[in-house]
């Protein structure tokens, strides 16, 4: 039947989620710089005060991909916002709406949530998820550059 449904993912899915984070940091090029595993993903993610949602896609009862994403909020417009911090499906997957069905849903619950905005980042050389991102009306912010701390530059100057 290949029908596409999208749940929320339950702790059980660590595992799940790992092997999909991997996936996409094997297509990004940058699998050394997952440090992720089952457990932190679980303690983080469904923790009782977490901050943090998951939901999995599904093709039949085959999970064929996730979305992680959280809220943050935007101070010009006194609202929360929705930010998709990753996406992911499977090669095999893909072009065949299960991208687009987690953007929608997420769509659909930041309007629940009363946000205002609803963002992500791409990377720039992402050409085939910057095209489809554009064909579904998403704008780039290319006038905004993201900047970063982590590991020792972020222990040291907090020092």
């Amino acid at each position: 039947m290949n029908q596409l449904s999208i749940r929320p993912a339950v702790a059980t899915d660590s595992k799940l989620i790992l092997h999909f984070i991997r996936e996409l940091a094997i297509y990004e090029k940058a699998e050394d710089e997952v440090h992720a595993t089952e457990e932190t993903i679980e303690a983080t993610i469904f923790s009782k005060d977490n901050h943090v949602n998951a939901l999995i896609c599904q093709q039949d009862d085959q999970p064929v991909g996730i979305a992680i994403y959280f809220y943050n909020y935007s101070t010009w417009l006194a609202k929360p916002g929705l930010y998709l911090e990753d996406l992911y499906v499977s090669p095999e997957y893909r072009g065949k709406g299960a991208g687009k069905l987690l953007l929608k849903r997420m769509a659909k619950i930041a309007l629940q949530k009363g946000c205002g905005r609803f963002e992500w980042s791409c990377l720039d050389w992402n050409k085939p998820s910057r095209d489809f991102y554009h064909s579904i009306g998403a704008e780039s912010q290319d006038e905004w550059v993201g900047y970063r701390m982590s590991g020792q530059t972020l222990i040291d100057f907090a020092e």
